[in-house]
C-alpha cells in the first residue's frame, strides 16, 4: 500500500520523527505491553467459554478466576492504547512542527523569482493543508503501528499453538489484503497528487480575489470571478471524488477477504471439533476467530487510512518541492561587510533577462558619484524596477557587474548590502502590530523620540495622534484600518528611521495627495542630501531636482542628463514632461 511513497521521501521524513526517540520508545513499550494484554484477553475469553460449556456445566471457580484476569487484561490494553495515542501524537505533531519550521526557514532563503512565479496562496497551502495532512497521517499510522506489530506476531504465535491448520488459512488470505491495497494505491495516487495541486490552486485564487476584492467589485467582475472559482472548484470535486472513490474501495475489499477467512475458520474449525480428539474445542475455535481478527485488524486498519496516507504523500512531495527549491546564491567565501559606505555605484556592461528568450537589459553602463540623486523614468516595462532588483541582488546578473565603492556587489554579504539601502516601495506593507513597532521595523534599537521624529518628518505624526491609542494603535490584520496613503506615510517614516547611507524610492509618494507629496518631497530632499539615491517616478514633478535623470526604453538608456538639459533636447523626456504639464 505504501508502494507509491518513494524511499527517498521516507528517508527525508525519518530524521524529523527520530528526533523524538524517547516518545517513540515509550510508544513502542506501551505497544508491546498493550499487544500482549490484548491477545491475552482473547486467550482468557476462550478459557471463559470453555469454563461455561466445556464439560456440560459451568465451572464457577475457574470462571471467576478467568474473568478477573480477563478484566485486568482489558484494563491494561485500554491504558496502554491511550498512552500510545498520546506518545504517537507527540511524535507526529512535533515532527511536523519541525518540518514546518524548516519549510519556513527555506522560504526565507529562496530568491525573489520563486515568489514572482508561485501564487502566494499556493505557498500558504503547503503550510496549512499539506502539512496538516502529513501530521494527521503520521499520527494515525503510528497509532496503528506500535500496537499492531506486536499484536500480529503474538496473535500468530497463539494461533500456531492452538491450530497450525487454521493458522494456514489466515496466512493464505492475509496477503490478499495487501494485494488489494497495493493495486488501489497504485491506481489512485495520481488522483491524490492532482487533488493537492488543485487545493493549492484554489487557495491561491481565493487569496488573490479576497486581497483584490475592491478591484473585482469596482469593475463588476463578480460573476466572472464566481464562474472561474466554480471551474476550479469543479475540477477539485472531480479529482477529489476520483481519489476518494478509488481509495475507499480498499477497506471494504479487505474486510470482505477477512470475512471469508472467518467463514473458512468456522467451517474447518467446526469439522475439527466434531471429528477431533478434543485437541480443538469450541473455546479454541472461538479464540481462534478472535485471534485471526486481531491478526488481520492492523492490516485492515492500515487499508482504512489509505486516503490519509495518500493525501499526506502528495502533500509531502509538495513540501519537499519547496525544500528542494534552489536557494539564493550564497555569499562568496570571505565575503566583505559593506561598511562606511561612500555611495559610488557603477553598472558595467550589465545584461539581464527574466526569460532567456526575452532579453530586457543589454550592455547597460552607468556611473553614479557619491551623494548623487539618480532619477529613472520611462514607460511601464522599460526596466526601471529591474535595475533596483539587480542593485539589491534580488536577481543575479546574466553578465557584467555592478560595483559599490569600487567592489563588485557579489563581494559583499547580501545582508550588509541590503542594509545599506533604505527602500520605500509603491506597494506598502504593514505587519500586524502597533504603529510604533511598524516604524521601528527600520531600526529596532531606535528610541521613542526617534520614532516620533521620523513620523513627523514623514508627515505621519498628525494622523497617528488622532488614532485611538496613538503610536500604540494596532494596525494590520485585526487592527485599525487606515488608508493606503497613511500606510505609505508609515513606510516612509520606517525608511527615514533606518537612516541608511543609500536610498531607493520606487514611486514612494504614489498614494498620497499632491500637497502632502510636496511636503514629503521636502523631507526626502533633506534625507537624500549627501546620500546616493535612486528615485523611480512617473510624476516628473518629484524628480526635477535630481542630479541625473535616466530615460529608459526596453531596458536601454535612451536619454540621460539634468532636467533642464533634457527638456531642451526635445526627445522622449520632453514628450513625457509635455504629456503631464503642457496642454
Amino acid at each position: 500500500m505504501l508502494k507509491k511513497i518513494k524511499t527517498t521521501d521516507i528517508k527525508r521524513v525519518l530524521p524529523y520523527l527520530l528526533h523524538y526517540r524517547s516518545s517513540i520508545s515509550w510508544a513502542l513499550l506501551c505497544g508491546l505491553i498493550g499487544g500482549v494484554a490484548s491477545v491475552s484477553a482473547t486467550y482468557y475469553t476462550g478459557k471463559a467459554i470453555d469454563a461455561i460449556v466445556g464439560k456440560g456445566q459451568v465451572l464457577f471457580s475457574d470462571l471467576f478466576h478467568v474473568l478477573l484476569l480477563l478484566g485486568l487484561a482489558f484494563l491494561l490494553a485500554t491504558i496502554t492504547q491511550w498512552l500510545i495515542i498520546y506518545f504517537s501524537n507527540q511524535v507526529a505533531y512535533r515532527a511536523v512542527k519541525d518540518l514546518r519550521i524548516a519549510t519556513f526557514d527555506k522560504i526565507t532563503k529562496l530568491p525573489l523569482s520563486f515568489f514572482d512565479n508561485t501564487p502566494h496562496g499556493n505557498v500558504i497551502s503547503r503550510f496549512t493543508n499539506d502539512l496538516d495532512s502529513i501530521s494527521d497521517a503520521v499520527s494515525i499510522t503510528l497509532n496503528n503501528l506500535f500496537s499492531g506489530v506486536v499484536i500480529v506476531f503474538v496473535s500468530l504465535g497463539f494461533m500456531l499453538y492452538l491450530s497450525p491448520i487454521l493458522t494456514l488459512i489466515v496466512l493464505v488470505t492475509t496477503p490478499l489484503i495487501f494485494l488489494i491495497a497495493w493495486i488501489v494505491a497504485f491506481l489512485s495516487q495520481k488522483n491524490f497528487t492532482k487533488q493537492q495541486q488543485i487545493v493549492g490552486e484554489i487557495s491561491g485564487f481565493v487569496s488573490e480575489m479576497v486581497t483584490n476584492q475592491k478591484v473585482v467589485t469596482a469593475f463588476h467582475h463578480e460573476e466572472q470571478v464566481q464562474e472561474e472559482f466554480e471551474k476550479i472548484n469543479h475540477r477539485l470535486y472531480t479529482w477529489g471524488q476520483k481519489a476518494q472513490f478509488t481509495s475507499s474501495i480498499t477497506n471494504p475489499s479487505a474486510r470482505f477477504v477477512d470475512h471469508l477467512s472467518y467463514l473458512l475458520i468456522g467451517v474447518i474449525g467446526g469439522i475439527l471439533v466434531v471429528n477431533g480428539n478434543g485437541a480443538v474445542t469450541v473455546g479454541t475455535v472461538s479464540s481462534f476467530v478472535i485471534y485471526s481478527s486481531q491478526f488481520s485488524k492492523p492490516f485492515i486498519e492500515l487499508s482504512g487510512i489509505t486516503t490519509q496516507i495518500q493525501t499526506a504523500t502528495a502533500g509531502l512531495r509538495r513540501v519537499f518541492e519547496v525544500l528542494d527549491s534552489k536557494e539564493e546564491i550564497p555569499d562568496e567565501p570571505n565575503a566583505l561587510e559593506l561598511e562606511n559606505v561612500r555611495g559610488e555605484v557603477q553598472f558595467n556592461h550589465v545584461a539581464f533577462s527574466y526569460s532567456p528568450d526575452r532579453p530586457l537589459i543589454r550592455d547597460f553602463n552607468l556611473a553614479v558619484s557619491p551623494g548623487e540623486t539618480v532619477a529613472i523614468v520611462g514607460q511601464t516595462g522599460a526596466g526601471k524596477s529591474t535595475l533596483v532588483n539587480l542593485l539589491m541582488r534580488f536577481y543575479e546578473l546574466n553578465s557584467g557587474s555592478i560595483e559599490i565603492d569600487g567592489q563588485p556587489i557579489t563581494r559583499y554579504t547580501k545582508d550588509s548590502l541590503r542594509r545599506s539601502f533604505g527602500m520605500v516601495l509603491q506597494d506598502t506593507w504593514l505587519f500586524s502590530g502597533t504603529i510604533k513597532e511598524n516604524i521601528a521595523y527600520g531600526n529596532a534599537t531606535a528610541s521613542e523620540e526617534e520614532i516620533v521624529q521620523a513620523a513627523k518628518s514623514a508627515l505621519a505624526h498628525s494622523f497617528i495622534i488622532k488614532l485611538p491609542h496613538g503610536y500604540d494603535t494596532i494596525v494590520g490584520n485585526g487592527g485599525v484600518s487606515i488608508s493606503g496613503g497613511q500606510q505609505q506615510l508609515l513606510t516612509i517614516a520606517r525608511s527615514m528611521l533606518s537612516n541608511p547611507p543609500m536610498l531607493i524610492l520606487d514611486e514612494a509618494t504614489s498614494s498620497v495627495d499632491t500637497l502632502t507629496e510636496q511636503k514629503i518631497q521636502e523631507g526626502f530632499l533633506r534625507m537624500m542630501k549627501g546620500r546616493t539615491s535612486f528615485v523611480i517616478a512617473h510624476r516628473l514633478s518629484t524628480i526635477q531636482e535630481a542630479d541625473l535623470i535616466l530615460v529608459m526604453e526596453n531596458g536601454d538608456i535612451v536619454e540621460m542628463g539634468a532636467h533642464k538639459d533634457l527638456l531642451q533636447q526635445d526627445g522622449p523626456y520632453h514628450q513625457l514632461y509635455a504629456s503631464q504639464f503642457e496642454k
